[in-house]
């Protein structure tokens, strides 16, 4: 998500800034912008949509002399994808372009504004300018007022900060978003979020480590680490391979967006969590209003996160749920009724058989919600009402982070109409959301069960089938495991519920069939423990995920003791993405193109 591009030197900084924006897009952006300090002025451009919009606002401008210049591409969080949310952002005499999210900005605009700060963005980027400027005020040195910044945000960030007073000086900062700089024989300086803008430019980069943060000039690069001290730049050769850059070091898209989904997540949750509420200012108050039912539609994975939601819905907000596929949904003459509100799921908001029910409903009457990743797709435009999951660009066609955050959207939704109904206390509630705020720490790979789930691939490569198999909001997830492995392996695969196993399919009990068994310790194990029992007697070759040591499991995957269920599912969601994921490298298969799949399924 979002790209950062930063240059100091004596060429053409308007176009090495385009330039770097614009390799920077397969992340995905709906706004982009630059700012270029010569002479002591600045310059500042910033347009939606893609990157020749902005182009064709700077064409008239020209760098010719030493300058300095920031840059960003732009995916909405929160904040419209307008011209005044794109980045630079600008105070008095300073801009500042900033990936991550910056937590306690709420806390710091309200500061701010109180002492007559005017706030132009929806942003929370632009409070670091601000506070910058705020700080300048009252310290020494301009670098002083940038450390006094950087100490007072809380969260993830790469910021690039240029400000009049220092004409000849970009101040930088990282912790949790990537960022390294680049150096070549000429002396200047670049910077990017990852290596491919960079590309053809520098021949050495350095990549910055947590919390490292400093200054750069056309004589200096001073870097300091989390303590304070001045710390040595570590440089290493540039690759030159652009496709390998935009992995950023990963063998694949898709093992890239399995470690982003901490980033993903923090992003869904961003601004809609309080202490004791959950907040969705895009949603009118008056949506559930008469409202009796609701009606899920999706395909595909996202199906798996509407099933997911049943569960949520029924137990948290005590509201009939149902759902349905939406291939098939089109063609039934279903029965509608105004009491019912239609949701719809889809990772692009362009998925063919969903858009349809989707006018469907419209043309019945109902109320409509979409959830969905892309902003101004039909699907948002269609619909009464949007919930954007900012999971940022998914390029492998298996989806990942694009399941997690529909999830996590649901589980906060869930909650968000229980507040409305009273159908949970407060006390739960509050229980709820400080489950939530746990969740990007759920999904953090780590690097031992990564090493694990590498090693034991190798078993099960071969054989006549698999079994995911799981109970409660655990069925969809054994779906969802099936279904990616089928996608990007090849392999037979199917999800059931634990309790049906013995109802026709242990049937195909052997050696040869393998079963996946989720064991949640906090929901129904005894239950499952006992059906995947049943399996392990008649000789299926057993690989339990759990955080319960399972004496009949020919393999296990241990996952984390954890606090509840859900964070039991996500951390089972991770070890069925990389068991997935490493099956189908030991295959030799295109992980992030499968054979006869498509990203976004706009015909039906």
């Amino acid at each position: 998500m979002c790209g950062i591009v930063g240059y100091l030197g004596n060429k053409n900084s308007k176009e090495i800034l385009l330039g770097g924006l614009k390799e920077l897009e397969y992340r995905g952006y709906d706004s982009a912008g630059i700012a270029v300090l010569q002479e002591g002025e600045f310059n500042s451009f910033k347009a939606t949509g893609k990157l020749i919009n902005l182009e064709e606002k700077t064409k008239d401008f020209v760098t010719d002399k030493f300058s300095i210049g920031i840059g960003h591409t732009r995916w909405a969080t929160h904040g419209k994808p307008t011209e005044l949310n794109a980045h630079p952002h600008i105070g008095d005499a300073s801009y500042v372009v900033h990936n991550g999210i910056i937590e306690n900005y709420a806390a710091l605009k309200k500061d701010l504004i109180a002492e007559g700060v005017t706030f132009l963005s929806q942003t929370d980027t632009e409070v670091i300018v601000h506070q910058f400027e705020k700080n300048l005020k009252n310290t020494t040195s301009t670098f002083e007022a940038f450390k006094r910044t950087i100490d007072e945000l809380e969260g993830a960030y790469a910021i690039l900060l240029v400000t009049k007073g220092e004409k000849e000086t970009i101040f930088f900062a990282k912790n949790g978003s990537p960022m390294l700089i680049g150096i070549n024989a000429e002396n200047e300086k670049y910077f990017a979020s990852s290596d491919t803008p960079l590309i053809g430019h520098c021949t050495d980069v350095n990549y910055f480590e947590d919390c490292d943060y400093g200054y750069v000039t056309p004589d200096t690069f001073t870097i300091f680490n989390k303590d304070g001290k001045e710390k040595k730049p570590h440089f290493t050769k540039l690759l030159t391979n652009k496709l390998s850059a935009q992995k950023d070091g990963y063998r694949f898209f898709m093992e890239k967006e399995i470690y982003e989904q901490v980033d993903a997540i923090a992003n869904t949750l961003l601004g809609r969590l309080d202490d004791n509420e959950v907040l969705f200012d895009e949603l009118d108050s008056t949506l559930f209003e008469g409202i009796n039912e609701i009606k899920l539609c999706a395909c595909g994975t996202s199906y798996h996160s509407a099933l997911t939601a049943t569960y949520l819905f029924e137990r948290h907000a005590k509201m009939k749920t149902s759902i349905e596929v939406a291939s098939e949904f089109r063609y039934r003459n279903p029965i509608m009724h105004k009491d019912m509100l239609f949701i719809v799921i889809s990772q692009s908001g362009e998925t063919a058989d969903t858009l349809e029910t989707l006018k469907m409903a419209k043309e019945a009457g109902l109320k409509t919600l979409v959830i969905c990743n892309v902003d101004n797709s039909s699907m948002v435009r269609l619909a009464d009402s949007c919930i954007l999951t900012r999971a940022g660009v998914e390029k492998g066609v298996a989806s990942t982070k694009a399941f997690a955050t529909q999830v996590t959207i649901f589980w906060m939704l869930s909650l968000y109409l229980a507040q409305k109904k009273k159908s949970l206390s407060p006390q739960e509630i509050t229980k709820e959301i400080a489950l939530l705020r746990e969740v990007p720490a759920s999904v953090k790979v780590s690097n031992d069960m990564h090493e694990y789930i590498k090693r034991l691939s190798k078993r099960y490569l071969h054989g006549h089938g698999f079994f995911f198999i799981g109970r409660d909001v655990f069925y969809p997830l054994a779906l969802e495991g099936a279904l990616k492995l089928k996608e990007i392996s090849y392999l037979h695969a199917e999800g059931y519920p634990s309790g049906e196993m013995k109802h026709g399919p242990i049937a195909l009990a052997d050696p040869e069939l393998f079963t996946i068994a989720l064991l949640p310790q906090h929901l129904l194990y005894d239950k499952t423990k006992s059906n995947v029992e049943e399996l392990s007697a008649r000789d299926s070759t057993i690989c339990a995920i759990s955080s319960i040591d399972f004496d009949k499991a020919d393999d296990f995957i241990a996952i984390p003791t954890c606090k509840d269920y859900m964070l039991e599912f996500f951390e089972m969601m991770v070890a069925l993405q990389l068991l997935s994921l490493e099956i189908s490298v030991r295959l030799g298969n295109d992980v992030d193109m499968p054979r006869n799949l498509a990203k976004s399924v706009t015909v039906e």
